[in-house]
């Protein structure tokens, strides 16, 4: 029985990581309220969480620069960049360990 918890909880940080991609920071947000007895599950959900409305900030600001031409590369980097480190966030969690993204800014601390 206790490998089946240890599998769900991997299984639940992995989806917080992957329906970022589709859903932004909805699918974070419910699973990390969702997860309180399953401590790697609830902290993949922070970090995934956090990073979805980092990224939020970055849209925000590429499609400020679209003005200056800038912001379509940009918007297009960010796009590349999150897919990549979704795929990685992903196949950690399902490893049973805890993904910190990079440019991830840390609005919700750990408890």
């Amino acid at each position: 029985m206790v490998g089946k918890t240890k599998q769900e909880e991997n299984t639940l940080g992995m989806l917080a990581h992957l329906l970022g991609l589709f859903t932004g920071f909805i699918a974070p947000l419910i699973i990390y309220l969702l997860a309180e007895d399953k401590k790697l599950a609830k902290e993949n959900a922070r970090h995934a969480l956090n990073f979805q409305i980092s990224l939020i900030i970055y849209w925000i600001i590429s499609f400020v620069l679209v003005f200056l031409i800038v912001g379509i590369f940009l918007m297009i980097a960010i796009g590349i960049f999150e897919l990549i480190v979704v795929i990685i966030a992903c196949i950690k969690a399902s490893a049973g360990e805890i993904y910190q993204y990079p440019l991830e800014i840390q609005f919700i601390k750990r408890n």
